[in-house]
């Protein structure tokens, strides 16, 4: 899904991108999987909402990325990268946040929230980003980041209205919580590749494997409501596992490869406004005024942590 989307920038993320061959020939091919990508995971979550009608959230969550897992053990065979593990506790933790805690929370919230809701409330993740790379790693906040944090935090108390009493608000929390649980997930990447240096692609695999487990184990010990194994059910099973968790990323990676840090960065913010508007054309989720409101607020801190600059940066002398 789009959990590494909005975490690259080069303040949070930056191994990610170093690893990737520098390559600024043939940018059009970048830009059509830069807005594939951002299609693919923005529908993701209507398509997560939809999937409830069928599956319990745990049992879709977990064969999601049991099945997304096996894909990209088989892209990693296919690129013939290394199979072999990086350090598990670590991974263990970061499949555990990113992927069991992030999925798990998200797909729990869309019980009682809607997609474009708990889309964008799962986009705050860059801000507890930005806190916990601070308390872990000791990456002290700038202007901009304190900038985005109010801004953040006054369009989420727009979104949630407390003054309107909290009626909603199980289903706003797990969706924040989901988000600072991919948060920590990505500080934690963050360390992996400081120490260890692995393929994003084979991290990804095998943290994703690792959450796939908890969830799996997570989806037998809370009872839910049998799978309906409907044709709809396998077509939105398979969008979720096979696109959204597997092809999205690959392409993502050719964003990364081929597009300055600021374009992938600043393309993020698009995930949740897209969901937000396609949950409105689908899903017949009209935001109120005030959670239009929020909306912008969110959005505008969000470009303000991405660190994106809308103007080129005059040139260094060497």
């Amino acid at each position: 899904m789009a959990r590494h989307a909005a975490a690259l920038d080069s303040s949070v993320f930056p191994h990610v991108i170093d690893a990737m061959p520098d390559t600024t020939s043939s940018q059009r091919p970048a830009l059509l999987a830069l807005l594939a990508t951002v299609l693919i995971w923005a529908y993701s979550w209507i398509v997560m909402k939809l999937a409830l009608r069928y599956c319990g959230p745990f049992d879709f969550a977990a064969l999601r990325y049991v099945f997304g897992a096996l894909l990209l053990f088989a892209m990693l065979a296919l690129m013939r990268q290394s199979l072999r593990p990086p350090p598990l506790l670590l991974t263990a933790a970061i499949g555990l946040c990113q992927t069991a805690a992030f999925q798990g929370l998200e797909q729990w919230a869309l019980i009682g929230g809607g997609a474009g809701h708990v889309a964008l409330l799962a986009y705050t993740m860059p801000f507890w980003a930005v806190l916990l790379a601070w308390l872990m790693l000791r990456e002290r906040p700038h202007r901009r980041h304190w900038l985005g944090l109010m801004l953040a935090a006054a369009g989420l108390l727009c979104i949630v209205e407390p003054w309107h009493g909290l009626g909603g608000g199980w289903s706003t929390l797990l969706a924040i919580g989901g988000g600072a649980a991919w948060a920590a997930g990505t500080v934690l990447s963050k360390r992996m590749f400081q120490r260890h240096a692995p393929s994003p692609l084979n991290l990804t695999a095998w943290q994703m494997l690792a959450g796939a487990l908890v969830l799996c184990l997570t989806a037998w010990l809370v009872p839910q409501r049998a799978i309906d194994w409907s044709w709809t059910f396998i077509g939105v099973l398979g969008y979720s596992a096979v696109l959204a968790s597997s092809v999205a990323w690959l392409l993502w990676l050719i964003v990364l490869q081929r597009l300055p840090t600021a374009v992938a960065s600043l393309s993020s913010l698009g995930v949740p406004l897209v969901s937000v508007l396609l949950a409105w054309a689908i899903l017949r989720e009209r935001p109120s005024v005030m959670e239009g409101v929020g909306m912008v607020l969110v959005m505008g801190g969000l470009l303000a942590v991405s660190g994106a600059r809308l103007r080129p940066e005059p040139p260094r002398s060497r």
